[in-house]
């Protein structure tokens, strides 16, 4: 029996809850993220899309391209609410969800077949669901595996429902361009159209003397996914090897009070996304990008591991400090904290509390969670400590 594999993706998920939340900004042209010299595009709404806006791009190329644009401002806090209730849709049609980032999914839905009814059947569900708890829209790819699901979920959208059936997967991939394929990236992309290839039928057929010199080793690789060919299976328990928050400053920056007020506040939403997941932290460590793009990482251990935001702002705190004492006059365009070693909240030891267990720390630790609370109700500026303002 083949499987069915499913992928989802939200349309313009940022922008689509905020024009969800705002009725005064459906239809008009919307831009997630903050403004400044630096600042990119979060997430383009489909109205703004017509003018070529597109996530990543500098902010200020957005504006020029559709200055009729709505530059609305990310409310991390606000997606992540939504985004459980997406993943709650999931998870009721099958346990087999591997989450890729806050709106998007791979499902196997093989086993759910009986219950559920066909793949298609059970996309349109999905679908239905998730448009009557959220009131937003998702498009959906249906296939025998990973790949062609996620090919398959860009086609036809917003609100799209693809499905490529095992027989039919050569007839849907070999006309659409070759930048189709998901991991090409724009540089090796350039590199794939300049030897001729266009197609995906191009890739998966030329002979090797043409993609050897593109590929290398990866050649045999990269011919079988563009025949659509992809084993992998569906990883539930696919583990997150770090979580980090980071920030491009709008100018760069050399005064240790705003650097230690930043690094406050990115170790503050480090964490927070940190408990989100249910996961506690064994290693803090900070990175910092001067003026030049030169780019450093200081980083230490902690035991036992931990979610609390007051140790890992610490910690962070404590390794920009000396890292600016070495490098005194710095000046800085980027400052992140990141979170690695990570393990379920449920596997400390019994008598491994850490610093939240009792006294100061519990009440650090119930002020963390109020925190949280406030801010998936209210937003993340609802409420902040006073070491993170202006």
């Amino acid at each position: 029996m083949s499987r069915a594999i499913l992928h989802v993706d939200m349309d313009a998920f940022y922008a689509s809850v905020e024009q969800h939340d705002n009725p005064q900004l459906a239809g008009k042209p919307v831009v997630v993220g903050h403004s400044g010299g630096r600042a990119v595009v979060a997430a383009a709404s489909y109205e703004v899309r017509r003018f070529g806006v597109r996530s990543a791009m500098p902010m200020s190329i957005a504006l020029r391209l559709c200055p009729a644009a709505v530059c609305v401002s990310p409310r991390m806090g606000r997606y992540r609410e939504v985004s459980r209730q997406v993943f709650a849709v999931f998870h009721d049609i099958t346990p087999l969800v591997q989450g890729l980032s806050l709106d998007e999914a791979y499902l196997d839905v093989t086993g759910s077949v009986p219950l559920w009814g066909e793949p298609p059947r059970i996309a349109r569900q999905i679908k239905e669901r998730i448009r009557a708890r959220t009131g937003l829209t998702a498009s959906v790819g249906v296939a025998t595996n990973k790949l062609v699901a996620k090919i398959a979920s860009d086609l036809d959208k917003p609100d799209g429902l693809t499905v490529v059936p095992a027989n039919r997967i050569l007839a849907v991939l070999d006309p659409l361009p070759v930048r189709r394929l998901p991991g090409l990236g724009r540089k090796l992309g350039d590199k794939v159209e300049a030897a001729g290839l266009r197609t995906l039928r191009d890739l998966r057929c030329a002979p090797d003397a043409v993609l050897w010199p593109l590929f290398g080793r990866d050649t045999a690789r990269m011919r079988e996914r563009a025949a659509g060919i992809d084993d992998r299976p569906v990883r539930v328990d696919l583990e997150e090897k770090s979580l980090s928050a980071e920030d491009t400053f709008p100018r760069d920056l050399a005064d240790p009070r705003d650097l230690d007020r930043h690094i406050c506040r990115l170790a503050e939403r480090a964490c927070e996304r940190l408990r989100c997941k249910g996961l506690m932290a064994a290693r803090v460590g900070v990175k910092i990008r001067c003026h030049d793009f030169a780019t450093f990482s200081r980083q230490r251990s902690i035991a036992p591991p931990t979610q609390e935001g007051r140790t890992v702002r610490d910690i962070a705190r404590e390794l920009l400090t000396r890292w600016l004492a070495e490098h005194r006059g710095a000046k800085l365009r980027l400052l992140g904290v990141v979170l690695a070693e990570l393990a379920p909240a449920s596997q400390l030891g019994l008598f491994q509390h850490g610093r939240g267990a009792t006294g100061h720390g519990a009440r650090a630790s119930g002020i963390d969670a109020a925190l949280d609370e406030v801010r998936a109700r209210f937003g993340d500026h609802a409420l902040r400590r006073a070491n993170t303002l202006e």
